[in-house]
């Protein structure tokens, strides 16, 4: 489908300068612009490009000078690359309107709850006393436990598995081969230096505007739940174990872990491969670095933390700078 400036302009709230009647039909990278697509520049890093771009849409921020004019129709926005997320939301939602659709080798218990408009694909299971709300999509190959809940307008893709009683939101978003609800690492050790498995009798609860990566495993709680709270972000590969907390806005990059009951607090970052340790409590908009390791509670907020085991950025960097002159020296 193609867009105008005029429209995507009205859609975002951005401001046209140049042929609002031009039209796009695809958004691509500043690097990779030509006719019929929009592109935009959200990090002066890539600057040397917009002046040769042959897309017909550039998206600015309002507050960027440009050096030189360009010929493609600019719209400028307070924030370009909150503007570009709004219009690649546009765009995937402007799709027919689906009907309710079941795949003949799909099985579904008959004591299961589907709402309107719910798409099932090929050889999915929904178990007994599972509730889908309105506008769920299935993919092939999901499982869904029994009890389990799925609120309205919230996607599974292929091989998705949600165990028993789990609860996941609305407008979730969980990618293939993704793990809600597997049993938590418990194991009480025993005289004889074997173990015994405590029984994990808990749920998970992922609450609504969630989105998880792909292969990813989230364990259910020992008692009660672990919790994903609203507006969570993980990449692919993550490990979140037993009666975890994840606040609100928490973003998480790819192969981090996060150890059985710990509490990550609200709106915070962590970068790729980092470990957090158990039972610890991490305040609000604490951020972690690549690979940090934490192992002690974070009680202030807004720091940022780096290194195994993680300390403060600043300090980090002080000490790298020793490390450094140290190892050089011999």
């Amino acid at each position: 489908m193609e867009l105008s400036a005029k429209e995507i302009a009205e859609h975002i709230g951005g401001e046209i300068i140049g042929d609002e009647t031009v039209k796009v039909s695809s958004v691509t990278k500043i690097e990779m612009g030509k006719p019929g697509t929009l592109c935009f520049l959200a990090n002066p890093k890539y600057e040397n490009y917009l002046y040769t771009c042959k897309a017909s849409i550039i998206l600015l921020n309002k507050s960027f000078e440009l050096k030189h004019d360009i010929t493609p129709t600019i719209i400028r926005v307070e924030n370009a690359y909150e503007a570009v997320a709004s219009l690649l939301d546009l765009l995937n939602s402007i799709k027919s309107v689906h009907r309710r659709k079941r795949a003949w080798s799909a099985k579904i218990a008959f004591s299961a709850k589907l709402g309107r408009k719910v798409n099932v694909g090929s050889h999915v299971h929904i178990a007994r006393k599972a509730v889908i709300g309105d506008n769920v999509v299935i993919y092939p190959m999901v499982y869904i436990g029994e009890g389990v809940t799925i609120g309205d307008n919230t996607i599974l893709y292929p091989g998705v598995k949600i165990y028993k009683g789990c609860k996941v939101g609305k407008n979730c978003i969980i990618h293939s081969n993704t793990v809600i609800g597997s049993d938590g690492f418990g194991f009480a050790p025993l005289s004889d230096g074997s173990y015994k498995k405590i029984p994990q009798t808990g749920i998970v609860t992922i609450e609504d505007d969630v989105e998880i990566g792909a292969n990813c495993a989230i364990d259910r709680a020992t008692m009660g739940t672990t919790l994903i709270e609203k507006g969570v972000k993980l990449d692919n590969l993550i490990q979140i174990a037993h009666n975890v907390v994840i606040g609100t806005n928490t973003v998480i990059a790819a192969q981090s872990g996060v150890a059985g009951s710990t509490k990550l607090g609200k709106s915070c970052v962590l970068a790729g491969q980092v470990g957090v340790a158990g039972h610890l409590t991490v305040s609000d908009k604490t951020t972690f670095a690549a690979q940090a390791g934490l192992i002690s509670n974070v009680k202030e907020e807004g720091k940022v933390y780096m290194g195994t085991p993680a300390i403060e950025y600043r300090n980090y960097i002080k000490s790298y700078a020793i490390f450094k002159r140290n190892g050089s020296s011999k």
